[in-house]
């Protein structure tokens, strides 16, 4: 399957399966993160695995990610992520974003549904469980086995904004 075929594969996936996803699946998510460039490769992701009904029930308070019995908080840490000199600006969020999009389309590759969550309460996370000040949790990343039929991939013809407006090039 080609990059574009992936990408248009895969999609938020709202109702899961109560199967659980296989160790080694979540190995190989975990190892697709891994492989992902970082600024300076500082590599300042730190990323917790809530699979267990009791970690669930946790995340549950924080953020919705719609019955899927795998999570992934992907976080920062602050500590060790590159800064730029100029204006100080920080990668950690772009570093673990990046991260997050490489488990995402491993899982997708692997035959599950996945659904990127950033709308959850940081202070309820970093608390639930036990966060390190210089950990910020940046994106949760919901993993499972579908419920439902897939989307189509012809959907993004109108799902998508054509490049005409979103891309634009230098005058010379």
């Amino acid at each position: 399957m080609s990059f574009i075929e992936l990408a248009q594969k895969r999609y938020s996936v709202r109702q899961y399966q109560t199967k659980q996803v296989e160790q080694g699946k979540i190995d190989a998510i975990l190892s697709a993160g891994r492989l992902a460039p970082t600024a300076v490769n500082k590599q300042p992701q730190k990323i917790l695995v809530v699979n267990t009904t009791e970690g669930l029930d946790k995340l549950n308070k924080a953020a919705n990610i719609h019955g899927a019995p795998l999570a992934f908080i992907v976080c920062a840490d602050h500590t060790i992520s590159w800064k730029r000199r100029y204006d100080g600006m920080d990668s950690g969020i772009i570093d673990v974003t990046i991260v997050t999009t490489h488990m995402m389309m491993a899982a997708t590759e692997l035959g599950l549904g996945s659904i990127w969550v950033c709308h959850f309460n940081p202070d309820i996370l970093k608390a639930e469980f036990a966060l390190p000040q210089e950990i910020e949790p940046v994106n949760i990343l919901g993993v499972g086995y579908a419920a439902g039929p897939p989307k189509s991939p012809d959907r993004f013809a109108h799902e998508r904004k054509p490049l005409t407006d979103t891309v634009f090039y230098e005058k010379l």
